[in-house]
């Protein structure tokens, strides 16, 4: 089944409670399905959809079949018919198999670095164009080699649409922390590289190897912060604790609970900044979400799952969405109940709340 574009405006059905993280009730917005106030979406009803089916930031074949698979369980029919959003962007899945060179070397130990720049870069434009028009835009994926692209693109909107004077924080949750540099690397997956990327700890000359990145489409190390980490390489973790990026564990989370931990990493990101959430559903344990390429026991459980993306959208800052590594092809069993962790991770962070 593939997705639909809709263009018409469906109304909110009223499943939010209006409450924010700190208790305080906000005032219903008629134009949006959330009842939470949206501070940086201009066109609140809308959500830009990108569907990307590619897998070539790993090794492991199947994370591609992703996106239809979330489709088939009916994703976007739930954001059209229940939460009430009018669809925009793709109405079906991108291969993107025209963008793979015949010839793809390993570079600085990058494995197939050619396609994946060039995929990013063709996403990067896409999140770009339906970021600045204001509305929400959700990214179905793919392994999360694809965030270098679409953070890029969000990240380039905001500052365009503010003149320069915003810029955008990222909430990271993983098991991994994907801040190797192509030197730290003992894979040289790139889908373990995309932050280095993104905050610019790693650079290329080669513009068909990343060099499209500019600083219009770069975060700060200062606006970015991990939440759910159990599973981080050494050479990462020197990087993480020389640029002063806040991370939290799962240690953190057995420290401080879910509630303070999520309290914590929205009070480092700021009141005023917009938020891109990039959610790699390896952060969950594998029990509730056993169908991903680098599963790692003693993860989030899929309620704290939930909970992190419910507090993220009670904000009112959250401009973009990644749900990505959700892989049908592994663990066949649980394939279904992985696809519907991805399903509830998506609607508490566009809205949906328990009453």
């Amino acid at each position: 089944m593939q997705p639909k574009a809709v263009e018409k405006n469906t109304p909110a059905n009223g499943h939010t409670n209006g409450h924010s993280a700190n208790g305080h009730s906000k005032g219903y917005d008629m134009a949006s399905p959330s009842t939470i106030h949206q501070k940086f979406l201009t066109s609140p009803a809308d959500l830009g959809v990108v569907l990307v089916g590619f897998s070539g930031g790993q090794c492991k074949p199947g994370v591609d079949a992703a996106p239809t698979a979330l489709v088939s369980a009916g994703i976007l029919e739930q954001m059209r018919d229940e939460l009430g959003y009018t669809l925009h962007g793709d109405n079906s899945v991108h291969d993107y198999d025209q963008l793979r060179p015949q010839s793809d070397p390993d570079h600085r130990g990058m494995k197939n670095p050619r396609a994946v720049s060039a995929v990013t870069q063709g996403l990067a434009q896409q999140v770009y164009n339906q970021a600045r028009e204001g509305r929400m835009v959700l990214t179905l994926g793919g392994d999360h080699s694809i965030a270098i692209g679409t953070i890029a693109g969000t990240a380039k909107a905001i500052r365009e649409r503010y003149n320069g004077r915003k810029e955008i924080g990222v909430i990271w949750v993983d098991a991994h922390a994907d801040i190797n540099t192509p030197e730290t690397s003992e894979s040289g997956n790139v889908h373990g590289m995309p932050v280095a990327f993104l905050t610019g700890l790693a650079k290329s000359e080669e513009k068909d190897i990343f060099g499209w990145i500019d600083d219009n489409q770069r975060i700060s190390t200062t606006k970015l912060v991990y939440i759910g980490l159990r599973d981080v390489d050494r050479g990462e973790k020197k990087i993480l604790r020389d640029n002063g990026i806040r991370a939290f564990s799962m240690h953190d989370i057995d420290r401080h609970g879910i509630g303070r931990v999520v309290e914590m990493a929205l009070a480092h990101i700021g009141a005023d900044t917009p938020i891109h959430l990039s959610f790699d559903v390896d952060a969950l344990d594998p029990m509730w979400a056993p169908s991903t390429g680098t599963p790692v026991r003693g993860g989030l459980t899929l309620r704290e799952g939930d909970y992190i993306a419910e507090c993220v959208h009670e904000t009112g800052q959250l401009v973009a969405m990644d749900l990505v590594e959700v892989n049908p092809s592994l663990e066949v069993a649980g394939a279904s109940e992985t696809v519907r962790a991805g399903v509830s991770l998506v609607r508490c962070a566009l809205g949906d709340t328990l009453l």
